[in-house]
């Protein structure tokens, strides 16, 4: 990280201990965030309350996060979300994603959505309505187009902290990657070159 880690505080401390109780170690993005853990957990509360109550899918948040962390140049998300993906895809679209390359196994609603997007990083105002009846033409309905568009936002803004405050991404997820994503991910901040410790 480009800043220190924060000092030991209750908030940092029960944040730590969820990484640790989870997967064995301290993600370095948790680390970033312990300075305020309180506005990292109420931000992760209101990502989960949108996606808990809409009719998007978790594949279709999976290629969402991955289309916008692939455009954003965010390896840390990458690493973290594309092995979602392949799990709820496979491997291979999960690195086409990644690599902006075609991706002939996703549905058009899901090409749709990588697209839409991708578009959001690049340039909101640029949207026109011919974008949103082409989400509408592949069944997403307004709320959904509207559940979409403040989930990449939402997303984006968590991502714009971690990369321009340096974090990297643990070398734990990198490793258990799969192959072909690691291999796609070609942007970014570089892996720690250690595992991130307890």
């Amino acid at each position: 990280m480009l800043i220190e880690e924060p000092p030991p505080g209750e908030g940092r401390d029960a944040a730590y201990a969820t990484d640790r109780d989870s997967d064995g170690y301290v993600w370095n993005v948790t680390r970033l965030w312990g300075w305020r853990a309180d506005i990292n957990r109420d931000f992760a509360a209101l990502r989960t309350a949108l996606m808990n109550s809409s009719a998007l899918t978790d594949r279709d948040w999976a290629v969402m996060v991955t289309a916008m962390a692939s455009q954003l140049g965010d390896s840390y998300c990458s690493l973290a979300w594309g092995p979602k993906l392949a799990r709820l895809s496979d491997a291979a679209t999960a690195a086409q994603l990644i690599a902006n390359e075609p991706t002939p196994a996703l549905s058009e609603r899901e090409q749709a959505l990588a697209a839409w997007t991708r578009q959001l990083v690049d340039d909101p105002n640029a949207t026109t309505a011919d974008d949103v009846t082409r989400l509408r033409a592949v069944g997403l309905g307004d709320k959904e187009i509207f559940e979409a568009t403040t989930f990449a936002a939402l997303r984006l803004a968590f991502s714009t902290v971690n990369d321009a405050l340096g974090a990297e991404p643990d070398r734990q997820l990198v490793d258990a990657a799969p192959g072909p994503i690691r291999n796609a991910v070609r942007y970014g901040r570089p892996p720690a070159p250690e595992a991130s410790h307890a």
